[in-house]
C-alpha cells in the first residue's frame, strides 16, 4: 500500500494552479510502491504522478532526487521527468507534505523477468551511470557500511528470533565487508534500488527507469551488484547464471567493467544482500501486524548472502573474463 497521506480534491486543484498541467479531470491513489504516497492524475493535457513525500524521506534530499531526474532525461535517459512550477521550483506542498509531479510513464513491471530482459536492464543501468556523470548534487549512501551497523543495532537484540544463530552470523559478516570493503573503484550516481518494480517495459522493450528515491553517489559496480542480487535469482533461490550472464554483458556493452570492479564483485554482492537483509529485518521486526504493508521476507536476502559467501570470482555470476 503506498497511499499513506489522503488528499482533498478541492486542494488537489488548487495545487494545480502552481502549474502548467491542465485542470483536473480524475484521480486515484497507486498501491505500488513503500517509501510516498502516489496518485494518478489525468488532467486535461496529460497523464501526470503526484508524490506526496512521507516521514521517511528527507526533505533535504529531495532537490538531489528531483534534480537528479532532471539531470538524466535531459541526457537522453528514460526516467520520469519532474514538472517545474510556475515560479520555477519543482516542489510545493499539499495535505501537509512536500510534493511534486512527475511526467507519467508508459509501460508496467515484469513479474517474470527473462535473460533478454535482463540484459536491457543492464544495458540501462550503465547508460544511467554514464548519463549521471556531471551531476553536481552529491549524497552519500545512508545505507552502506556505517548505515549496516545502525540497522543492526536497532534488531540485533531480536535477529535470533527469525533464525537461531543469527546474531553471530551477521556479526562476523559486518566484520569481514568492513575490511574487505573496496576502496578507490569507480564512483558516481547510482540508483540503489533498481528493482523489477523500478524498471518499466512495454512488451520486451524497455520503457523507463522509476523510483530514484534511494539515488546517491558510491561506487557505481555497487550498483551492478544490487542488480544481480534483484534480478539474478529464482523464486526457489538458485541464481541463475544466464540471466547473470546476460546482465553483465549488457551492462558492459555501454560501460565495461573494470579488472579492479570484476574482482571485487562478489565482496560487493555480499554487501548488497547485507543490505536488503537488514533493512527487510527491520521492518520484519518492526512493523505492526495488521498494518497496510506487506512485510518482505528477510530471509530471502540471508540465503542470497550466503550463496555470494562461496563465489570465488565474478566468472560464477556469469562474467567473461
Amino acid at each position: 500500500m503506498a497511499v499513506y497521506t489522503d488528499i482533498a480534491e478541492d486542494d488537489l486543484k488548487w495545487f494545480l494552479t502552481e502549474y502548467d498541467a491542465g485542470s483536473l479531470l480524475s484521480y486515484k491513489g497507486i498501491a505500488e510502491g513503500v517509501e510516498n504516497s502516489n496518485f494518478l492524475l489525468h488532467t486535461s493535457k496529460e497523464p501526470l504522478i503526484l508524490t506526496l513525500y512521507e516521514k521517511r524521506v528527507e526533505k533535504t534530499d529531495l532537490p538531489f532526487f528531483l534534480g537528479l531526474m532532471q539531470h538524466l532525461a535531459a541526457r537522453g535517459l528514460s526516467c520520469p521527468l519532474p514538472l517545474p512550477r510556475r515560479d520555477g521550483t519543482l516542489l510545493g506542498s499539499l495535505s501537509g507534505r512536500p510534493a511534486a509531479l512527475i511526467s507519467f510513464l508508459e509501460g508496467m513491471w515484469l513479474r517474470k523477468p527473462e535473460a533478454k530482459h535482463c540484459r536491457e536492464v543492464g544495458r540501462a543501468l550503465a547508460q544511467m551511470h554514464v548519463a549521471g556523470d556531471g551531476f553536481e548534487l552529491k549524497r552519500p549512501n545512508a545505507l552502506s557500511l556505517d548505515g549496516w551497523r545502525s540497522l543492526w543495532e536497532k534488531s540485533e537484540a531480536r535477529a535470533d528470533e527469525v533464525e537461531p544463530g543469527l546474531q553471530d552470523e551477521i556479526r562476523s559478516e559486518l566484520d569481514f565487508l568492513a575490511a574487505a570493503w573496496p576502496k578507490g573503484l569507480p564512483a558516481g550516481v547510482i540508483h540503489a534500488d533498481l528493482f523489477p518494480d523500478n524498471v518499466f517495459f512495454l512488451g520486451d522493450q524497455l520503457s523507463g527507469l522509476i523510483d530514484f528515491y534511494f539515488a546517491c553517489n558510491d561506487l557505481l559496480a555497487y550498483d551492478v551488484s544490487i542488480c544481480l542480487n534483484a534480478w539474478c535469482f529464482e523464486k526457489d533461490g538458485a541464481y541463475n547464471i544466464t540471466k547473470g550472464t546476460a546482465m553483465l554483458e549488457g551492462y558492459q556493452s555501454v560501460r565495461p567493467l573494470s579488472g579492479e570492479e570484476i574482482a571485487a564483485l562478489p565482496v560487493l554482492s555480499r554487501g548488497s544482500a547485507l543490505r536488503f537483509f537488514l533493512t527487510r529485518l527491520y521492518d520484519w521486526l518492526t512493523t505492526p501486524e495488521g498494518a497496510m504493508v506487506t512485510k518482505k521476507d528477510p530471509l530471502e536476502y540471508l540465503r542470497k548472502l550466503r550463496f555470494h559467501r562461496q563465489i570465488g570470482s565474478a566468472a560464477e555470476y556469469g562474467l567473461s573474463l
